[in-house]
C-alpha cells in the first residue's frame, strides 16, 4: 500500500478502468491434471531458456521446493512453444554437483508458463545442498539451498533476511547483491514482489508495458523483475519463504474489492491472472496451486525448537478498508467487530499454531504494520493508516488478546509495505503506554520502493505521540538481517547508499535486540 501516493492514484483512475475494460476475459485457469497432449522430449530453444534463474523455497527438515521457468524470450511471453517440455533436475551435496543424492524429471507445462516446481523429499535436515536443471542440451545456473533442522532438534542459531517492496522503476536492486553476500539460512519476502503500474517518469528504469491486467501482462512483468541479476543472485544463494501484499494484483485491493470498486467478476478475473502468475514465478508447493481466483498462501515453517514462522496472507481474505481507505481519523467502521485482515479460518489457524508451538521464537510474517501509529504530530488530533491493522481495530484486538492470554514464547511480528524502517513494542493497549508489552514488531524498509522525503519530518515529529515506537527511518532502502539464538534476537537494519545507481555500499543504520522472555526491543 502506498498511502502517500494518493494524488498519483487519483490521476490513474481512468487509465486503470480503461485497461480493465480492454483486458479481455480469461476462459479459466488450467489445473495440474490438464496437461497438453504433446510433450517434446528433445526441445530446441530460440535462446538460453534459463534467463530467469533458479530458486528454492519453503525448507522442511527433509525437503525443499526447487523452481525455474523456461523462457528464452522472457519479455515476450517466454518464447516457448505451446507444448510441455521435460526438465531434468539434480540436487547434490557439493557445489560441483559431483555427489548427486536426488534427481528426476518434471514437466514444464505450457499452461503454467513452462514453470517448474519440484518438491524434493528424502533430504537430510539442517544441511546445504546445491541444485540445477537441464532442458534439452541447456543447463541452468547452480543454486544453493538449505533444509530446515529437524522439528525437535535443539537449534542454537538462525539467520535470515526480511525483504519487501521492490519497485523496478524506482531504483536498482543493489540491496539484493548484499543480501546474497550475507551468511543466511533463509530469506523472508513479505510482499510487493512486483508492481502493477505502467511506465512512470523520473526513475532510473521503466516498466516494459502499460498497467498490467491480463495473465500475459503479469507473466511479462515477473519476467522483467526476475531478470535482474542481483535478485537472481539472492534467490540462488538461499531458500526463500514468500507471501504477497497488494501490488502483485492491484494497489490496496481487499479480498474481492478492487481499489476503484470495479465489478467483482471483472476484478476476480484480474485476480485469477495475478495469482496464477505469482504461483508460476515463486518456489511454492502444490498446496499453493491456484484454483481460479483463490490461492492458499498462508502456511507454517519450523526451524528446530528455535523458531516457528507463521506466514500470513492479509489481502485475499480481508474485508474492505474502512473510512474510504487512506490516512485519516478513524471512523466507526474501523471498529467493526466483523472486520478482518485474515478471515476467520486463517485467524483460527494462526491461534492454533501459536498455541501448540514448541519454538522459543514465534514469528508472524505478514504484510502491513501491525502496531498502532498515530501519524498526526498534533497531540489533539489522530490520523491512522486504514490499510494497515489500524483500520481493523477489532481484528488486531483479537490477536492482542490471544497473545496476552496464551502467552506464546517470544512473539515477533514482521512487516513491510510502508517503504521505511520501524521498530515497535507491541502493547496490550496501545492507548495506554503503561500497559504491558507483549511482543515486538520489526518493519523492514523497501528494496527500492520510495518513501517521499516530505513525509519524513511529520512522521518523526509524531514519534512523541507513539512512545511504543522505538525507531523510524524513511530515508534509506535495504533490508533487515535477523540473527536469533536461544538468548536473544538481533535485528540489524541494513541500508544501501543509493538506489539510483547500480552500485552501492551497504551499512547498518541501527540494531535492536530482544532478550528471551523479555518482550520489547532495546538498542544493541
Amino acid at each position: 500500500m502506498n498511502w502517500y501516493t494518493s494524488s498519483r492514484l487519483l490521476s490513474a483512475d481512468l487509465k486503470r478502468r480503461d485497461l480493465l475494460r480492454g483486458a479481455g476475459v480469461l476462459t479459466g485457469i488450467a489445473i495440474a491434471s490438464q496437461l497438453p497432449q504433446q510433450v517434446i522430449a528433445q526441445p530446441r530453444f530460440s535462446g538460453y531458456p534459463f534467463t530467469l534463474g533458479v530458486a528454492s523455497g519453503d525448507p522442511l527438515a527433509d525437503g525443499i521446493v526447487l523452481w525455474t521457468r523456461l523462457a528464452p524470450d522472457p519479455l515476450k511471453g517466454g518464447g516457448m512453444p505451446n507444448h510441455s517440455v521435460p526438465v531434468r533436475w539434480q540436487i547434490a551435496t557439493d557445489e560441483g554437483m559431483k555427489r548427486v543424492v536426488k534427481s528426476g524429471t518434471e514437466l514444464a507445462i505450457a499452461e503454467f508458463a513452462h514453470s517448474v516446481h519440484v518438491d524434493v523429499r528424502g533430504l537430510q535436515p539442517g544441511r546445504h545442498y546445491w541444485y540445477r536443471f537441464k532442458a534439452g542440451n541447456e543447463m541452468s545456473p547452480i543454486g544453493r539451498t538449505r533444509t530446515a533442522p529437524a522439528r525437535n532438534q535443539r537449534l542454537n542459531r538462525l539467520r535470515f533476511a526480511l525483504v519487501n517492496c521492490q519497485d523496478w522503476q524506482n531504483g536498482y536492486y543493489t540491496a539484493y547483491k548484499h543480501v546474497a553476500e550475507e551468511d543466511l539460512d533463509l530469506v523472508v519476502h513479505v510482499g510487493d514482489y512486483i508492481y502493477e503500474y505502467g511506465p512512470e517518469p523520473g526513475g532510473p528504469r521503466q516498466h516494459n508495458s502499460p498497467e498490467i491486467v491480463s495473465l500475459a501482462d503479469y507473466r511479462n512483468r515477473y519476467a522483467l523483475y526476475k531478470g535482474d541479476p542481483n535478485l537472481q543472485a539472492a534467490h540462488a544463494a538461499f531458500p526463500w519463504a514468500v507471501t504477497w501484499d497488494d501490488h502483485e494484483v492491484e494497489n490496496n485491493y481487499a479480498g474481492n474489492i478492487s481499489e476503484n470498486n470495479d465489478a467483482i467478476d471483472q476484478f476476480l478475473t484480474r485476480r485469477a491472472a495475478a495469482y496464477q502468475a505469482y504461483y508460476e514465478h515463486m518456489p511454492l508447493r502444490r498446496l499453493s496451486l491456484p484454483n481460479g481466483s483463490d490461492l492458499r498462501l498462508y502456511r507454517r515453517l519450523q526451524f528446530g525448537d528455535l523458531a516457528q514462522f507463521n506466514i500470513l496472507d492479509t489481502r485475499q481474505y480481508r474485508t474492505n478498508q474502512p473510512c474510504d481507505d487512506g490516512l485519516k481519523p478513524l471512523c466507526e467502521a474501523a471498529l467493526d467487530p466483523n472486520a478482518t485482515m485474515t478471515g476467520q479460518t486463517q485467524e483460527r489457524w494462526l491461534f492454533e499454531g501459536l498455541q501448540r508451538s514448541p519454538a522459543r521464537w514465534n514469528i508472524i510474517a505478514q504484510q502491513v504494520m501491525f502496531s498502532q501509529f498515530d501519524f498526526d504530530p498534533r497531540p489533539e488530533m489522530q490520523v491512522f493508516n486504514t490499510d494497515q491493522w489500524d483500520g481493523y481495530v477489532a481484528a488486531r484486538e483479537r490477536v492482542l488478546a490471544f497473545l496476552d492470554r496464551q502467552q506464546p514464547s517470544n512473539p515477533i511480528v514482521l512487516a513491510g509495505d510502508i517503504h521505511s524502517s520501524w521498530v515497535h513494542d507491541i502493547k496490550r493497549d496501545f492507548n495506554r503506554p503503561e500497559s504491558r508489552t507483549i511482543g515486538t514488531e520489526f518493519v523492514s524498509t523497501s528494496i527500492s520502493s520510495g518513501f517521499p522525503t516530505q513525509f519524513i519530518q511529520p512522521v518523526t515529529l509524531a514519534l512523541s505521540n507513539n512512545p511504543h515506537t522505538k525507531f523510524f527511518n524513511g530515508a534509506l532502502r535495504g533490508y533487515v538481517r535477523c540473527d536469533l539464538n536461544r538468548k536473544h534476537w538481533q535485528s540489524d537494519y541494513r541500508v544501501v547508499s543509493t538506489i539510483r545507481k547500480p552500485e552501492a555500499t551497504i551499512s547498518t543504520v541501527a540494531s535492536f535486540v530482544v532478550e528471551d522472555g523479555k518482550p520489547g526491543a532495546q538498542r544493541a
